[in-house]
């Protein structure tokens, strides 16, 4: 019952006021434009994945995501497209949607590639109110339980053989959910809110096998904590990889990776948070999986 009053309590903070909307992951720098329009293809591979991440695993109501991704370069035309599927699930509130991607690449000098790209975004958003009988009469959740919306977003990269860095910016238009019914300021009725971005990597090459990879993320949204997340990837032979990392304030990670046949990779994240409950309590743990296939160049 403990474990249920907390996921409860994450369900209304998390998802019902100002606070991350957006799903991200532990391999984001993997997947594309999951958080920048303007990593639409990048990095001179062309790939299709799936994913599937799971939250405080053995708490019902556990928060779980799965994408499907793709990315791809169009040399002759100087243009990368992308695209992700979505499902994302906690307690009583989904969200599932496709986000298409189209950047601008513009070579430079240095062989390095500086980005301009743009994404639309379709999501359905839905409450199961039948899951939260204690709150069948709140106003929050008294007008339109399941919304299909459109918003947009915007992002710039720049990317060479070494180093990478981009900022964007997803959900500008803050679509209204339309979740509210009673007489509160507009401005504080249930909407999709803007969530920024910046992100960094490194490549560096330790010798002619190995190569460490550090890579942070910058997560914002107006009223809310800065989200920090890091991690320090080491592969080699471009054969396998491990690394560690972990969020600011929550928690920490473990990950590993192989490489098959040069083409297929395949990646797991172990995810130990240490907030809302300690990470002594059973359900503190998370998982994520990823499968991406590159095509040949």
């Amino acid at each position: 019952m403990k474990k249920y009053i907390i996921i409860i309590a994450l369900i209304v903070t998390a998802q019902i006021s100002i606070a991350q909307q957006l799903q991200t992951s532990s391999f984001y720098d993997l997947q594309g434009t999951i958080h920048n329009a303007g990593m639409a293809g990048i990095n001179n591979a062309n790939f299709v994945g799936v994913s599937y991440k799971t939250q405080w695993n053995d708490i019902t109501g556990k928060p779980t995501t799965g994408t499907l991704f793709g990315s791809f370069k169009l040399p002759k035309q100087k243009l990368g497209i992308s695209a992700n599927m979505y499902s994302d699930v906690t307690g009583p509130t989904s969200r599932t949607g496709v986000q298409l991607s189209i950047a601008k690449h513009i070579a430079l000098k240095n062989g390095g590639v500086f980005a301009v790209g743009i994404e639309n975004r379709f999501q359905q958003y839905a409450i199961n109110q039948s899951k939260l009988p204690s709150l069948a009469g709140d106003p929050a959740l008294a007008g339109k339980l399941n919304s299909f919306k459109y918003d947009a977003g915007f992002g710039v990269s720049y990317s060479d053989q070494t180093f990478q860095i981009g900022a964007g910016v997803s959900q500008l238009v803050q679509s209204k959910l339309n979740t509210y019914s009673g007489n509160l300021n507009p401005n504080q009725e249930g909407r999709l809110y803007r969530h920024f971005y910046v992100h960094s990597l490194y490549n560096y090459n330790i010798d002619e096998n190995t190569v460490i990879t550090p890579n942070v993320l910058f997560t914002y949204l107006p009223n809310a904590p800065l989200e920090v997340q890091g991690n320090v990837r080491v592969e080699h032979n471009k054969l396998f990889w491990y690394g560690v990392g972990g969020k600011l304030h929550q928690g920490f990670m473990l990950s590993g990776g192989l490489r098959i046949n040069k083409s297929l990779l395949v990646g797991y994240a172990f995810d130990i948070y240490k907030t809302p409950i300690s990470i002594f309590d059973n359900g503190s743990n998370g998982h994520e999986f990823i499968l991406r296939y590159e095509f040949a160049k």
